[in-house]
């Protein structure tokens, strides 16, 4: 990147204690530390402690982000100015801001305003549609930024209460709980090529506006990013959805190293989903696919005499395909499955891809790349 990013530790509130920053160009959030203790309100329950207490340790760590963008045809002369309106969080005090990729998706400008007020102009430091996450970054004072604490999304339960921080209709700052009511859903993305895996369920109240902020744990630690909700209205409707820390935590890195994610590249262009498997039907030429000897349909050339005539023709026989049905091991049965295998990866690793080929299964070692 242009500017020199530095990663530095990741605290629910701002200290002014000297830190350590970590090496130029890495990012890696902290595990967090064990929150110190509510303070002791006689009046108030155990239970509002502990909502008082989040709030508190996180709230000036979720901004308001406004967007302004175009809609409509620029070849009839008819453009109108577009709004939006979102959330999103501090999470350095280099000026870097998570949200949602969908919040900023096409913006010509981006406004964001932290807890005192102030309003700064923001950039684009990267996003990503198939995760559906982007980060931002303003100029701002280091003392004016209160980065949130990451937690973890490995050992959620359901039933475990959550906490949600964001801007719903504009209200900037408001706090909504609830519990997790499932985990492990799927989520079809605008943009992206995939759906969304992986994504925690919640009942707490989620509004237009809410999208980018953070999900909290009850120790103030963020275990998600609001992202979505299921309702025919618009409002809540007590189903809504969160992107996992994790998965932002392994995307945030290469997005403001790189603006974009570096995903692996096997050189398989389209698969037709079976029963069995995914049926191989293109390969990109000279691809890692087609260096590694996998299959697609060949073209068949054949010849029929009319009288005089004779009439050349092609048909595509697709059972010389390969059949992918499994990768380092693991099963695949849908698209989704063979993108979450392949991306767990890294440019440059080797996978086993397990294929049927004239009803045998045999492995095919392949050398993943890039992707462009």
């Amino acid at each position: 990147m242009a500017f020199g990013w530095r990663g530095l530790p990741l605290g629910g509130a701002y200290s002014s204690a000297q830190e350590t920053p970590a090496a130029p160009g890495q990012w890696t959030p902290p595990v967090a530390a064990a929150p110190a203790a509510a303070p002791a309100i006689e009046s108030l329950t155990p239970d509002e402690q502990v909502n008082v207490f989040v709030y508190q340790q996180t709230n000036r760590s979720v901004v308001n982000i406004n967007t302004k963008g175009l809609s409509g045809d620029r070849f009839l002369m008819f453009e109108l100015i577009s709004e939006g309106e979102g959330s999103g969080m501090v999470i350095d005090r280099l000026g870097h801001v998570l949200t949602n990729f969908h919040v900023v998706d096409g913006a010509r400008e981006i406004h964001v305003t932290l807890f005192d007020g102030k309003t700064y102009d923001a950039r684009l430091v990267g996003g990503d549609a198939d995760t559906d996450v982007a980060v931002l970054r303003i100029e701002a004072p280091p003392e004016s930024l209160f980065p949130v604490t990451f937690g973890s999304s490995t050992s959620l339960l359901v039933g475990q209460r959550v906490f949600a921080i964001g801007n719903p209709f504009g209200l900037e700052r408001t706090l909504t709980t609830g519990i997790i009511s499932s985990l492990d859903r799927s989520l079809p993305t605008k943009r992206g090529r995939r759906s969304l895996k992986s994504i925690i369920q919640i009942d707490a109240a989620i509004n237009p506006g809410n999208s980018g902020g953070p999900l909290l744990d009850s120790h103030a630690r963020m275990i998600g990013m609001n992202t979505a909700i299921a309702s025919k209205t618009g409002s809540s409707a007590g189903v809504a959805f969160a992107i996992p820390v994790n998965t932002i935590a392994r995307i945030v890195p290469q997005l403001i190293q790189n603006g974009h994610v570096r995903r692996p590249e096997t050189g398989i262009a389209r698969v037709y989903q079976t029963e069995r498997g995914l049926l191989i039907l293109t390969l990109v030429p000279g691809g890692p696919a087609e260096r590694a000897g996998l299959q697609g349909p060949k073209l068949e050339k054949h010849e029929k005499r009319q009288g005089p005539f004779v009439t050349t023709y092609q048909t595509v026989n697709v059972s010389t395909a390969d059949m992918i049905v499994g990768v380092d091991g693991r099963p695949i049965k849908t698209a989704d499955d063979f993108l979450d295998a392949v991306e767990s990866k890294q440019p440059g690793d080797q996978v086993t891809i397990a294929v049927i080929r004239g009803g045998q299964q045999r492995d095919v070692p392949l050398r993943l790349e890039a992707a462009q």
